[in-house]
């Protein structure tokens, strides 16, 4: 999901001309509020839009600047960085610019700790969104995400209603190195052990582990067959394609069921286009349709709601062949829009009740077949 370094800095000098030539992002209008310096331009900083929910996230983003923009309170942008290092140095132009109200920060990897670190030292305040890095979340105004530990604990809830249990066969896709992904790890694991439930918006239920597994059988579980996938569907397959004859091999001597932990659309998208090839032996494929296959996700594109709804003429039928069910927790990249409200709400100390520090997540909850045409999902590919 990262475009290459050489792309990070090129395009981080090339904001600087920028943001120095035009300042404060286009707007027309003079703001009548400011920040806690005197600022009056809200920065949005986010990935490169370049696919999936990151490309998403950047529409909603440059939408909701717009929106600012127009109403003539604050002036607004959105400035995109293809990695860490680069928002780092758009945090320093925004600096020497000395206008910001505030910066709404989505950072791409944890190298954008020093840019977060910077708007400390700078007095400027920040909302960190979505990959929240540890030491500036502390001195952050607000730290808002997804829910990423009650995503992990509703794929443990869906995959252990779907009789996932001690001595099974489990494959997870981890998407990076990141906060967002040990989260969901640790709701993964904190609900099988029992310290963590599962309360799903849609039907208002509060949900236990059916069996309270011991701390040694989860490690178990999780032991043997995991890749760091950079949300990336292609290093999914290619790890399929390495690992899934071992794979079967395995789960069919544990009585034939499989499971999969994929944190993202991407990753499962990754199984399914390695099913759609060439590359699996037809005895391999044989065995996978004979077994009970389920796999999750994380995220909510409407390409996978596709396929479970049937209306993908491709993929639909890959589906229904090999995986006895699927899901999606729904983690939806319009959660930005919040994130950027809570700034303005900042600014205008409009009923502001949060700490220094403190933290508040977007609700998640099952998408499956029996609920997916019910939900409106996001352009992903």
């Amino acid at each position: 999901m990262r475009m290459r370094k050489t792309l990070a800095v090129l395009l981080g000098a090339a904001l600087a001309i920028t943001l120095t030539a035009c300042g404060n992002g286009g707007g027309s209008a003079t703001p009548s509020g400011g920040g806690a310096n005197g600022g009056k331009t809200i920065y949005v900083l986010g990935p490169t839009p370049d696919h999936g929910w990151t490309a998403q996230a950047g529409a909603y983003a440059q939408k909701k600047v717009d929106e600012i923009n127009q109403a003539g309170q604050y002036k607004a942008q959105f400035i995109a960085s293809s990695s860490g290092e680069a928002q780092n140095d758009v945090v320093q132009t925004i600096i020497a610019n000395g206008d910001a109200a505030g910066v709404m920060f989505h950072a791409l990897d944890d190298s954008a700790k020093s840019g977060q670190e910077a708007l400390i030292a700078a007095g400027i305040p920040f909302i960190s969104f979505d990959r929240i890095i540890m030491g500036p979340d502390q001195s952050a105004i607000l730290n808002y995400s997804g829910d990423n530990w009650e995503v992990g604990s509703g794929v443990a809830y869906w995959l252990q209603q779907h009789g996932m249990k001690p001595g099974d066969t489990l494959v997870t896709l981890i998407g990076d190195n990141g906060t967002v992904s040990s989260r969901r790890q640790e709701g993964f694991e904190g609900f099988l052990e029992g310290s963590r439930q599962y309360s799903d918006k849609v039907t208002g239920q509060t949900y236990t582990t059916s069996q309270t597994w011991t701390a040694d059988q989860v490690s178990a579980l999780t032991a043997d067959y995991k890749v760091v996938c950079n949300w990336s569907a292609d290093t999914a397959t290619q790890y399929f394609e390495q690992s899934l004859p071992d794979i079967i091999t395995k789960a069919k001597a544990n009585g034939g069921n499989l499971y999969v932990f994929s944190m993202d659309d991407e990753m499962t998208f990754g199984l399914l286009n390695l099913l759609q090839g060439n590359t699996l032996s037809d005895a391999d494929k044989a065995t996978l349709e004979s077994m009970n296959l389920y796999i999750s996700a994380v995220g909510g594109m409407q390409e996978l709601y596709n396929v479970m709804e049937d209306k993908d003429t491709t993929l639909s039928p890959i589906a229904d062949k090999y995986f006895d069910d699927m899901m999606s927790m729904y983690f939806s990249p319009q959660m930005v829009d919040t994130a950027i409200d809570y700034m303005v709400q900042y600014l205008n100390k409009d009923n502001w009740t949060f700490k220094t520090g403190d933290s508040a997540y977007e609700p998640t909850f099952v998408v499956d077949r029996s609920n997916a045409s019910q939900n409106q999902g996001f352009t992903g590919h």
